[in-house]
Order: C-alpha cells, then sequence, then structure tokens
C-alpha cells in the first residue's frame, strides 16, 4: 500500500512537473508570435553602414557639449546613458534653461523603431540626430554650417572625419555628423532576460514574471506593444476608451488632420522600470500607475492590484545590460584658438 502511494504521489509528481513545462513552452510559443529577440546590432541602411571607426567619431560626437551653442549640452545631456537613455525629468532643460514640451523617449534600441520622436517627423536615427542640435530649446546651433564651421577648427575631429569618409571631397559636413552620431546609436542595444526566455531558456524568467507576461498578452498590451523593442512599430491614439488629460494633439500639430489629434508612437517598453517619468509629458512617475492609465485609455478595463503587479514584474524583466564600451567617456580632441566660443545667449 505505501509503495502505491509512492508511486501514485510520484506520478502526480511528475505530471505537476509536465504540465507547469507544458505551460512555460505554450507561454513561448505565444510570446514568440508578438516578440522577437534583440540582435547584437541594429540594421543599418545602405547608404550608411556601420564601420569601428564611425563608431567611435559618433560616440565622440554624441558626448561633445561643443555642439550646442552653450558648449554645455550634449546628445547625451538630455539621453544619458548612465541612466537607460533618458534623464529621468519630465522635460528636458535645454539652452537658456528652456523646455520642450515632450518627455525625452530613450535612445536606447531607437533605431528599431518605425520612425523618430513622439510624433515620428523624423524618418530615421539620421535625420533626428540633426533636429536636437539645432533646436532653439534644445542645443540651439544657429544652423548647419556654423556646427560645421565649428568642428572644421578642431584639428583631431578634421583627421577622424576624413578616416571615416574618405570618399568624400569635403568629409565633415552636416550629414556625416548624422550618419556618425546615428551610427553609434545602432550599437545601443540592451538585451535581457526577456530575449533569454524567447531564445528557449524558459527558466530566465520568474513565476510571477511569467505570469505578468501571460497577462500583458492576454489583456491587450501586446496589441501594440510587440516587436523587437516591445514597442515603436506604430501610432495610436492615446485616449481610446478614456481621455487622457493633455493639451499636446500628437501628430495632429504636423498634420492638421483630425484623425491624428492625440496620436502618438507607441513608445518602446524596453528598459521602461528606468525610464521615467511616464508618457509623453512625462507626468507619471510610478509605473503602476502608468500601467493602469493604459489598462482604462487604451484598452478600456479597470486591472486589479494582483494583475498590475504581475506585469509591472514582466515589465522589470525587460531592464537589459547597457553595452559597457558605450559608458566609457571618450577623450574628446582639444579645441583651438580660432573654435567659435560658447555663447550663453
Amino acid at each position: 500500500m505505501k509503495k502505491l502511494k509512492f508511486i501514485i504521489g510520484t506520478v502526480g509528481v511528475f505530471s505537476l512537473i509536465g504540465n507547469v513545462f507544458a505551460s512555460d513552452e505554450e507561454l513561448l510559443k505565444k510570446a514568440k508570435m508578438y516578440f522577437k529577440p534583440l540582435p547584437k546590432e541594429i540594421p543599418a541602411p545602405k547608404s550608411n553602414p556601420i564601420t569601428k571607426e564611425k563608431v567611435e567619431l559618433g560616440k565622440k560626437l554624441y558626448y561633445d557639449p561643443r555642439l550646442s551653442l552653450s558648449g554645455v549640452i550634449s546628445c547625451n545631456t538630455c539621453h544619458n546613458l548612465a541612466t537607460y537613455g533618458v534623464d529621468n525629468v519630465p522635460t528636458s532643460l535645454g539652452h537658456k534653461f528652456m523646455t520642450g514640451g515632450r518627455n525625452a523617449p530613450t535612445v536606447l534600441n531607437a533605431g528599431f523603431h518605425t520612425a523618430q520622436f513622439w510624433d515620428g517627423r523624423a524618418k530615421d536615427l539620421e535625420e533626428q540626430a540633426k533636429g536636437p542640435i539645432l533646436a532653439h530649446v534644445e542645443m540651439a546651433m544657429p544652423n548647419p554650417d556654423f556646427v560645421v564651421l565649428k568642428l572644421k577648427t578642431i584639428p583631431g575631429y578634421v583627421e577622424e572625419f576624413k578616416k571615416v569618409f574618405p570618399k568624400d571631397k569635403d568629409p565633415i559636413t552636416y550629414d556625416n555628423v548624422a550618419k556618425a552620431i546615428a551610427a553609434f546609436e545602432r550599437t545601443l542595444t540592451t538585451p535581457s532576460r526577456f530575449d533569454k526566455f524567447l531564445m528557449g531558456d524558459t527558466k530566465a524568467l520568474t513565476k510571477k514574471e511569467k505570469e505578468g507576461l501571460r497577462l500583458f498578452v492576454d489583456k491587450g498590451c501586446a496589441g501594440c506593444h510587440n516587436g523587437v523593442a516591445v514597442g515603436g512599430r506604430m501610432f495610436t491614439k492615446f485616449g481610446i476608451f478614456k481621455p487622457y488629460p493633455t493639451a499636446d494633439l500628437g501628430k495632429y500639430r504636423l498634420t492638421k488632420k483630425e484623425k491624428d489629434k492625440f496620436v502618438f508612437k507607441v513608445p518602446s517598453l524596453r528598459n521602461i522600470a528606468r525610464t521615467y517619468p511616464y508618457f509623453h509629458d512625462g507626468q507619471v512617475w510610478d509605473l503602476r500607475k502608468a500601467v493602469k492609465i493604459m489598462g482604462e485609455t487604451q484598452l478600456g478595463i479597470k486591472l486589479t492590484d494582483d494583475e498590475v503587479d504581475k506585469i509591472v514584474a514582466f515589465l522589470n524583466s525587460l531592464t537589459g545590460e547597457i553595452p559597457k564600451d558605450a559608458l566609457k567617456l571618450p577623450v574628446l580632441p582639444p579645441s583651438t584658438t580660432e573654435t567659435p566660443k560658447p555663447k550663453a545667449n
């Protein structure tokens, strides 16, 4: 009798384990319908192939505050790689302490997005890189020619641009500045435990994180937040079922089309636990609150506290590893007496 009980008990345990494995495999199969693991690098367009030298130049330009009129603001100021590609404030401080109207999105994994900026006004990383340098509330350089003029007075940059763009008669151009920065940004991928899960390691996520992933898919979150970046692939209205309190009309400001009112690019959720505050206006600091708001505004449902906890647990599994080399500050080439001096106004 004892032997029979042991056999029955053993069979029950193995049956339970088998069900867990089956459940994990089923969840993995479902997840693969919506998500893909991160590749090592973001694919580059034929017009801007990635080279080691171009990435190194782009990294220096990314960190160089001399690309701003004041000489104190760099790309990294608002997209700080040490804090997961953001500055963790509602709206970034720019030239003369001015601020823009929208939260600075993370630069990490940004090349996987269908377009850049909240309203998608830049088609790719190259076009995006040109914007902040000239924006009067950001880096405030007066025009592209002034940027080029400044760089040409720095011998170290003159030599590097020649090496990176050897076929160009005049290597230092505003287009090439953007190409170099974009090449560097395409190396900023952050693989996480979720990628290990997607590649078949079902033990990479905890039980709670798996339950959160299942809820994320079953509740409909993955309908918009999907793909390699877990978002960034489409535009949608913010406030489908319940209005979100904002005066920002989104893409409508560009297109003037009624259908684009309150339409924004769906943000990537990779590293979302570290890229607070949330939404285009940066007014929500708590990830749990952000998840609840999304449930009500976008899905028309009220998530329970337990469901929110599990979804947030899953979202934490999207926190990845920042490339170590990107975090090492580059040594920048020195200015000369001919280099334009910083201007406060």
